[in-house]
């Protein structure tokens, strides 16, 4: 095991998902994924309005000739319609996960009551919480309780066991702290609670501990090794309701962007609409040519802004879904040499 003969440790490896350092980069992630997305659909669109005045400013474009706008009105219609087909073709994937068969359902209903049962047999209370993020909460605090009993379990054990496992747990009871600090002030619905259920790279220490069980199964003690079976028990049980937890919220966030989106789209196109009648006249635009460069401005911010909301949301969509493709002990986000574990076939211990 590397960890015996060099100085990683596991927090070295841990991956803080989505963790930023600097001033960039925290911009970067809250536009990305932290920001409410309507404000960041209206700094997109101030931005291409600031950018048109620039322009404007500059003489790189101009707004008094007819034929030039009216082109560029009827291609933001046809992109308006393209976008709200493109819209409900996503309300039709988002419809066709909610139709199911009376089997289909049972089934389903039978997997959600059977998970919920493991969680509280996990967390040895009466019945898990109704809400989504209690129940994240719940195997949250099962996995720090878990991680404390395997501490105590192993403070009698060599001092090589007792490190590497000390690492290990410290490791675990830090992380899932944080994550409990945020789920605590999150609401269901709220995209806290789902940045901390993906902020918290449970597959690295389900992968750790499954390489920490195979490494020391002769080395630990019966109590040890239960201690350390139920941890990972907890842990399989976070990857699942997590998994859970976002696929209900992408629901919410894409059935909300198809509703904004609908919002957006008709005032969008009749924006577009009144562009070209502005230039109507034979005798050219019908409003002064000191009004003129700013009305046009707002009329294409407000054409376009279908297309920042759609920006925004995928943004987002797209960042979560990267985050989370692992499941279990398989991390595609890690370097093939990455961690502090040496795995060479047919030698089961190294040490």
């Amino acid at each position: 095991m590397g960890s015996s003969e060099t100085d990683e440790t596991f927090e070295s490896y841990g991956a803080d998902i989505g963790a930023q350092s600097g001033v960039l980069p925290r911009v970067r992630e809250w536009v990305v994924v932290e920001g409410n997305r309507i404000v960041v659909a209206a700094l997109l669109s101030v931005l291409v309005f600031a950018l048109l005045l620039v322009l404007l400013q500059f003489g790189v474009v101009s707004f008094t000739n007819p034929n030039s706008v009216t082109r560029v009105a009827s291609g933001m219609i046809a992109g308006t319609f393209s976008l709200v087909t493109l819209v409900v073709s996503v309300n039709q994937l988002i419809l066709s996960q909610e139709f199911s068969a009376a089997g289909k359902a049972r089934d389903q209903l039978e997997g959600v009551i059977e998970f919920r049962r493991d969680v509280a047999e996990d967390a040895a209370v009466p019945a898990s919480p109704a809400t989504p993020t209690r129940v994240l909460e719940l195997i949250v605090e099962s996995i720090r309780h878990e991680a404390d009993a395997l501490a105590d379990a192993v403070a009698d054990h060599d001092d090589e066991v007792r490190e590497t496992i000390m690492k290990y747990t410290n490791d675990v009871q830090s992380r899932t702290e944080r994550v409990d600090e945020t789920l605590e002030r999150a609401e269901f619905g709220s995209f806290t609670a789902v940045s901390a259920a993906i902020n918290y790279d449970e597959a690295w220490h389900l992968y750790a501990g499954t390489h920490l069980r195979g490494e020391y199964d002769d080395a630990l003690s019966p109590a040890a090794t239960e201690r350390l079976n139920e941890l990972i028990d907890s842990l399989q049980l976070f990857s699942v309701a997590r998994e859970q937890f976002k696929t209900t919220y992408l629901q919410r966030e894409l059935t909300r962007f198809s509703q904004l989106t609908i919002y957006c789209g008709v005032p969008s196109i009749l924006s577009v609409i009144l562009l070209g009648l502005l230039y109507a006249d034979v005798t050219g635009p019908t409003v002064s040519a000191t009004v003129l460069p700013y009305l046009v401005s707002v009329i294409i911010v407000v054409g376009l802004s279908p297309l920042a909301l759609l920006v925004s949301y995928i943004l987002r969509t797209a960042t979560v879904t990267r985050r989370t493709v692992s499941i279990g002990p398989m991390i595609p986000q890690k370097d093939p040499e990455e961690g502090p574990f040496d795995v060479t076939a047919g030698e089961r211990n190294s040490r």
